[in-house]
């Protein structure tokens, strides 16, 4: 049986977890875990998810899984929060995150010199952890595998699967799903989509990047703070 956490925090984007979960849970020797501080009930996108693990009382994990979303700055910024990402992710055997959830593995201090994807209008910012930023839709760094922006969690958690269980597995699982995607248009991509409405999604994000770019800048000091007073 291998464990895989997965670790909810408000203003999370529910796909980035549910998608994995999804596939995941297919799996009979996968015990899948969704927790939240003190076990509170996490609301995403007007859905309520209840009956989570208290995370502070989970004490391994081997397949650590962060999802991102708009919250993951407060995320980030709290400490409790952090401080479990940061211990489960150094027993787990896998660290992996989908869409942001890779800040927040950079916040905690795990992405250090490593390769990771990131949802594609935020990937930049794990330069101030001094992660490596990477356009792939799942990128790979040794124990480290990152998805990239909130629908990759599904090629991620297929990529998963494999490594775990072996390809047949992952292959099992996608059709049993029906994963065959074929989008009615090449726009889910800056670089395909039409520039009208990149420009459109990149107001509308505007703001929030703006907060997120200050807010990560100063959560970036205080992580690199601590690399330098930590022993060796």
């Amino acid at each position: 049986m291998i464990t895989i956490l997965i670790p909810l925090y408000r203003g999370v984007t529910h796909l980035d977890f549910t998608g994995p979960h999804q596939f995941l849970s297919t799996i009979p020797d996968a015990h899948v875990i969704v927790a939240s501080l003190d076990g509170a009930p996490i609301v995403s996108h007007g859905l309520t998810f209840a009956n989570l693990t208290d995370l502070e009382t989970i004490e391994h994990c081997d397949v650590l899984c962060v999802p991102g979303g708009l919250g993951c700055i407060p995320a980030m910024e709290n400490e409790r929060f952090l401080q479990a990402i940061r211990r489960l992710a150094g027993r787990a055997n896998y660290i992996t995150s989908v869409c942001t959830g890779s800040l927040i593995l950079g916040a905690a201090g795990v992405l250090k010199g490593r390769r990771a994807a990131c949802h594609w209008a935020w990937r930049e910012m794990l330069t101030s952890f001094e992660a490596i930023p990477e356009d792939g839709r799942v990128v790979r760094d040794g124990h480290i595998i990152t998805g990239g922006g909130v629908t990759a969690g599904i090629d991620f958690a297929l990529i998963l699967i494999a490594e775990l269980w072996g390809d047949e597995a992952a292959q099992s699982v996608q059709l049993l799903l029906e994963y065959a995607p074929s989008p009615p248009s090449d726009a889910g991509l800056p670089e395909t989509a039409p520039s009208r409405v990149r420009e459109a999604v990149l107001n509308r994000m505007a703001d929030a990047l703006e907060d997120a770019h200050r807010r990560v800048d100063i959560v970036a000091r205080a992580t690199l703070h601590r690399f330098l007073e930590a022993p060796g």
